[in-house]
């Protein structure tokens, strides 16, 4: 039997992760994290960090029998996910808050503090599996649902941290889980699953970084891949990269973003087969099932959370970073985002995408 934190964010997936672990005769602790800030506490209903989560969190508790506490992490999560999410659009990339709250919330955080509490293993409800290599590395795998798979956010995970997590829910379906949650008798089975950025609640992401970092926005220039000026735009965090909708012009044809130059203020447009791109670079490289690359490895690469995967061969370049060639061009390579890349249904490393090369230009 072993000691459990689960991080319970009141959503049934969690709160299935926890009830699973308690039926397999594990001693288990439920914990949620507070992370909204006083000012603005997140408390939309669904919302995966809000005081309703706590609340739903400590229902499913006592309906399972386990205890529940509420850990205070909201000065790391200020720093590692809200400025750096704030920080990237102004720098003109397109950031992943939930990937960097994995890291450094979910993970680090939650699980130091754990094991100075003597536990074991922290647990989560994501669709995902960890795996060991034969050559005794850990490694984050596909869960059995690609529906639900939440691989993807789960990349820059360490040894470490893999070595002390449990993911029981990556061994279900959907369905399967809510059927569980509902014969358990949990008061979450039929909670909708969040799906907004739970510190932005009404996606209005640019009011939030003017409001968050005091800015004022700046309007600029739209070019096309020539250089010419084609229009002005409203400031640089208005947009990213693939970009279609709500560009505030009218074009007499679709147009959609290519770049963002923070340095000129200017968004850079084309029509779509502009968007389509055949290499990436990505940086801050995190090897998961591997521990390095030797000569090129051909891979599955995702390039955002929703991306159903691409084929392409990966190598290492000498300054530490990867060079990612697709074998087919994709659409909307975004700077800021995470290049993943699989074999075997595991993840063997993932970066931030700093650069990418379009196709047609």
């Amino acid at each position: 039997m072993a000691k459990v934190i689960v991080g319970m964010s009141g959503g049934v997936d969690s709160s299935v992760a926890a009830f699973l672990l308690k039926q397999a005769g594990h001693d288990v602790t439920g914990v949620t994290m507070q992370i909204w800030q006083e000012d603005s506490p997140a408390d939309e209903e669904g919302s995966c960090c809000g005081l309703s989560a706590a609340y739903d969190a400590g229902r499913v508790a006592r309906a399972i029998g386990i205890p529940h506490y509420v850990f205070n992490f909201r000065d790391v999560f200020r720093e590692k996910v809200m400025d750096y999410f704030a920080d990237s659009y102004l720098d003109g990339e397109t950031p992943n808050p939930c990937i960097a709250c994995n890291r450094y919330v979910k993970w680090e955080a939650l699980l130091n503090r754990s094991l100075a509490l003597g536990a074991d293993y922290i647990a989560t409800g994501h669709y995902a599996r960890i795996r060991k290599t034969p050559e005794g590395r850990y490694a984050v795998a596909s869960s059995v649902t690609a529906r639900k798979d939440q691989t993807y956010a789960l990349y820059n995970l360490t040894q470490e941290q893999l070595a002390h997590t449990l993911m029981p829910v990556g061994e279900y379906e959907k369905d399967e889980i809510r059927r569980i949650a509902e014969e358990a008798g949990l008061p979450v089975a039929h909670k909708p699953d969040s799906q907004e950025i739970c510190f932005i609640p009404d996606h209005d992401y640019a009011s939030f970084i003017c409001s968050y970092r005091n800015h004022t926005d700046v309007p600029g220039n739209f070019v096309n891949s020539a250089g010419e000026v084609i229009g002005r735009h409203r400031g640089i965090i208005h947009y990213t990269v693939g970009q279609r909708k709500g560009l505030g012009n009218t074009f007499g044809k679709p147009m959609f973003v290519l770049e963002i130059r923070p340095e000129t203020n200017e968004v850079v447009l084309g029509e779509s087969p502009e968007t389509m791109s055949d290499h990436l670079v990505c940086e801050d490289i995190n090897f998961m099932a591997v521990s390095g690359l030797s000569g090129e490895t051909e891979v599955t690469a995702k390039i955002r959370y929703n991306h159903a995967g691409a084929p392409a061969v990966i190598r290492m370049t000498e300054d530490g970073r990867i060079h990612c060639r697709f074998k087919e061009p994709v659409r909307a390579v975004t700077p800021g985002q995470a290049a993943v890349f699989y074999k075997d249904d595991m993840i063997l490393c993932g970066g931030k995408i700093i650069r990418t090369k379009n196709a047609s230009r």
